[in-house]
């Protein structure tokens, strides 16, 4: 497998695409939060009048629904502060918060925060879009290009890291 080519400016523009699609995705991933949030409050709120004790489970049902979505858009905004912390145009040169880490296993990771994989629009291939408290990432934290890792059994080379 070819590496890519990594010099800062092509390094630079893959990281700012990868941070643009990672904000994206987890901007959305807060607004669905927030939206479900605010039915489920607005629902807890429509069930009164005369047949209130019947309704009373269902409006403790719905106001269990919006504490677990207010939980989930207080993780989404703490991810997207995480994400407003890396810069793009800094070249890594070890595996960190903010580096993108190309091994010998055909996987590609950017270090953010956990998301599924990020597909660029004029790239062929995806990354996998880990947190630094991914199990893989535990054991590649502060690798440099061409050391190796284990994980799950396996033996891994990192050929570049930018």
């Amino acid at each position: 497998m070819a590496t890519l080519p990594t010099n800062k400016k092509t390094a630079t523009l893959l990281k700012e695409q990868l941070l643009e699609a990672a904000h994206q995705k987890q901007l959305a991933i807060a607004n669905d939060a927030k939206s479900a949030m605010n039915e489920a409050q607005a629902g807890a709120n429509e069930e009164k009048g005369s047949m209130e004790e019947k309704f009373e489970s269902f409006r403790t049902q719905l106001q269990q629904d919006r504490d677990m979505y207010a939980k989930q858009f207080v993780e989404a905004k703490d991810k997207l502060e995480i994400l407003s912390r890396i810069s793009s145009q800094k070249i890594n040169t070890s595996v960190e918060l903010g580096a993108v880490v190309i091994t010998d296993a055909n996987q590609k990771f950017y270090i953010s925060i956990s998301l599924t994989e990020l597909k660029i629009n004029d790239k062929p291939s995806s990354y996998f879009a880990i947190s630094t408290d991914a199990p893989i990432y535990q054991t590649m934290s502060g690798k440099k290009k061409g050391e190796d890792f284990e994980f799950r059994g396996k033996k891994i080379r990192i050929l570049d890291i930018f």
